[in-house]
């Protein structure tokens, strides 16, 4: 039974990470990195692993929800190709360098660079905050550029990076929703550069728990990538039918209040 245990849990996690996923359009990263933290903390994890394992776990998560997401987007015209094959260069070398830095971090560093992610994104969704638009989206230089920097964060924090890549296309004058399918396809080289990253620099690191591949846990893996991709379309649809302002309030202060837990257990 205990062997169960583990996949029971991140199934859960999975279930409610795509409903969410679908419901307000938050990155599933928001979700996962607690979950796979709280349970490796009970699990009795050596400490200055948790962390790590949980944002390369996340990011191999969302290898997955990735690419049942951009398809989804895709089918409905709303990707911009052009921008992703621009953007693509800088993800992919940013992400990768972020999971290397994020290797050499301590587990205390990374732990409040999360918390302060958290606020940040809480706090927007609760001002709902937009960056007005007043240009277009730049040229190769630029884009690379701003696909180093969207990568480089996005490791350091286990998301797709869907919170900084949707304002900087709504800047650059992309329609919101045009902006959320292009950001759900950079979502993929970010995830596998990302979950690569963490593999390769977490391999043969000692201390760390069974069945891990590097720095990913694979019971989360598995567990949640499996169940996410059924409940996002649940979340989707009920997106139709319920208050989702209000609810992105009371989902802003949920993470404030994971966050402050995070940060607490430092102390």
């Amino acid at each position: 039974m205990e062997a169960i245990i583990p996949w029971l849990v991140f199934a859960g996690v999975g279930a409610v990470a795509g409903v969410l996923a679908g419901l307000l359009g938050v990155g599933g990263g928001l979700v996962m990195v607690p979950a796979v933290v709280f349970y490796l903390e009970a699990a009795g994890t050596a400490p200055q692993h948790v962390l790590h394992l949980a944002l390369g776990t996340s990011l191999a998560i969302i290898v997955f929800t990735s690419i049942s997401s951009f398809r989804a987007h895709h089918r409905r015209g709303a990707v911009v190709w052009p921008i992703v094959t621009k953007i693509t260069g800088g993800i992919l070398v940013g992400t990768y360098a972020g999971s290397y830095l994020a290797a050499q971090l301590s587990t205390r560093f990374l732990t409040i660079f999360f918390v302060a992610f958290l606020y940040l994104v809480a706090l927007q969704m609760l001002l709902e905050i937009k960056p007005k638009p007043s240009r277009t989206i730049p040229g190769w230089p630029g884009t690379s550029l701003a696909g180093l920097t969207i990568g480089g964060l996005s490791a350091l924090v286990g998301i797709g990076g869907g919170s900084m890549s949707v304002p900087f296309m709504s800047w650059c004058n992309v329609p919101i929703h045009r902006a959320i399918g292009t950001s759900a396809a950079i979502g993929l080289p970010i995830a596998l550069a990302g979950a690569a990253g963490y593999v390769v620099n977490g391999w043969g690191v000692a201390g760390l728990p069974p069945h891990t591949l590097g720095f990913v846990y694979l019971p989360a893996l598995i567990g949640v990538a499996a169940v996410s991709v059924f409940f996002a379309p649940l979340g989707a649809r009920l997106a139709h039918k319920l208050p989702t302002g209000l609810l992105k309030k009371v989902f802003a202060a949920f993470i404030v209040l994971v966050g402050t837990k995070m940060l607490w257990s430092l102390f």
